[in-house]
């Protein structure tokens, strides 16, 4: 049977919640007899994601999915292309550093994003697929994840997708913030899962 690793990460800075976590429990309320997956939650911390990573994916998947909260959006954004560069919103562009020292520069997903965009937009979800992850622990997560699965050998193929704030994140902010609910995010995932299988 086909396996399916799904990483989601804690709240951040002034979140309370992660949309990516809310779109994994809404999910798991309806998962698929195929593929067979396991899920995660992973702190936002560079060193300990690394850690987690290297750890999580010695199980050799078939694939992993990582999810992460995108603000400011409304759409599902299927990410194409990881960066070997991290560092975080505070620090100077000149202050980022090289994820791997002997990694490549990008690595680019091998899984069928377009054929995943054009089946979630048939289903009424928006959707579009994204240049790369930022530069961040989003980016930061696909790119270890490529990585570790070719030193290490692995079958594994990933993908990241970002998904908008839920509608529970944004209904006490006092500007109004783009959102999807949840529900929908999740639908999304199914639709994708559907495909792996």
């Amino acid at each position: 049977m086909t396996r399916v690793l799904i990483t989601a990460f804690e709240p951040y800075d002034r979140w309370k919640t992660n949309a990516s976590w809310l779109a994994l429990v809404q999910l798991t309320h309806q998962l698929p007899a195929n593929p067979k997956i396991v899920t995660r939650l992973y702190p936002v911390d560079f060193a300990a994601v690394r850690q987690r990573l290297a750890d999580d994916l010695q199980a050799n998947y078939d694939y992993v999915i990582h999810l992460g909260q995108a603000p400011g959006t409304t759409r599902i954004h299927l990410e194409s292309i990881a960066l070997n560069i991290g560092g975080g919103s505070s620090q100077p562009a000149d202050q980022f550093r090289p994820l791997v020292d002997d990694g490549p520069v990008a690595y680019r997903t091998a899984l069928p994003l377009a054929d995943w965009h054009h089946k979630l937009c048939r289903a009424g979800i928006p959707t579009q697929i994204s240049y790369h992850a930022g530069t961040y622990l989003c980016n930061a997560t696909l790119y270890l994840t490529h990585y570790f699965s070719e030193r290490l050998g692995l079958k594994t193929k990933s993908a990241f997708v970002h998904v908008p704030l839920d509608l529970s994140q944004v209904i006490y902010e006092p500007q109004p913030h783009a959102a999807l609910p949840s529900s929908v995010s999740a639908q999304a995932l199914q639709l994708v899962l559907e495909e792996l299988a």
